[in-house]
């Protein structure tokens, strides 16, 4: 670890930096960093193999003797007061830890073996960091081999993916891709698509989850394309009682999934 700066203004280049990271894209792409805030998030994402650069510390709020023995010895540390900690951090409760990560490739070459008999979540096309954070905690919890997002139009390492993933991020193998190259991947190994849609489709509960298997969902203001309509092996929807005849995503993706486990649960 080189020799420990202090930092009290917002205009820090080294701040204005890190802010970037933060707030845009393009620079999280043009460095290849992405911003990480809090305590678990650090531990899970250590313990992910993820590598630090640099930490930033206020120790007004974390003492010395909760991050000493924590902190990366190979990483840059920054003491920052607690003005320019206010300015830096995303979370509405300050944890005290934000450090500068470098991300991760997520292609389909890095996602590792598949078991024989895996369960993954599919989402295409996913318009919101939460609902792609929410997806990923319901991945964490339900043990998912997988989940894989097709044609993303924002990045995984927004803030807010980070933060309403509670750091599952992490803890869930991960790729992106587009849909025909997924399609394929999936096909190629014997994965069952299932798509979720309304038109010609059969009640969730109906459908044979038992063996392998991919959940498709798509945007709550469309739904699927036809690329994964067409692709899919069975068509399964949530009956809804209600006026409107849509869920929030991570919603629906929750519920098909555990009916998955639920299902292999029951052959098990």
């Amino acid at each position: 670890m080189d020799t420990a700066k202090h930092i009290s203004s917002v205009q820090n280049p080294e701040i204005r930096e890190l802010i970037t990271i933060k707030e845009k894209k393009k620079g999280r792409s043009s460095s290849g960093l992405f911003v990480l805030e809090g305590v678990r998030e650090y531990l899970l994402a250590r313990e992910a193999g993820y590598v630090f650069t640099k930490f930033f510390i206020c120790q007004d709020i974390l003492p010395e003797s909760e991050w000493s023995d924590l902190i990366d010895a190979e990483a840059s540390l920054r003491f920052v007061t607690k003005t320019v900690y206010k300015r830096i951090a995303y979370r509405g409760k300050t944890e005290g830890l934000i450090a500068l990560v470098k991300a991760k490739d997520h292609g389909l070459e890095d996602l590792g073996k598949l078991p024989d008999n895996p369960l993954i979540l599919v989402t295409e096309a996913p318009e919101k960091p939460g609902n792609i954070g929410g997806m990923l905690r319901t991945a964490d919890a339900a043990g998912l081999d997988a989940v894989l997002v097709a044609d993303m139009k924002g990045d995984l390492y927004n803030p807010n993916v980070v933060r309403s993933s509670v750091g599952c991020l992490f803890t869930v193998p991960i790729a992106v891709s587009d849909s025909k190259s997924l399609i394929s991947f999936l096909e190629d190994r014997g994965v069952r698509i299932y798509a979720a849609a309304l038109q010609d489709s059969v009640p969730y509960t109906d459908a044979d989850l038992t063996g392998p298997a991919a959940i498709v969902v798509g945007t709550e203001s469309s739904g699927l394309t036809s690329i994964w309509r067409e692709a899919s092996s069975e068509k399964i929807r949530i009956p809804m009682s209600g006026e409107i005849d849509s869920m929030n995503v991570s919603v629906s993706a929750a519920i098909l999934i555990f009916e998955a486990k639920r299902q292999r649960t029951q052959v098990g």
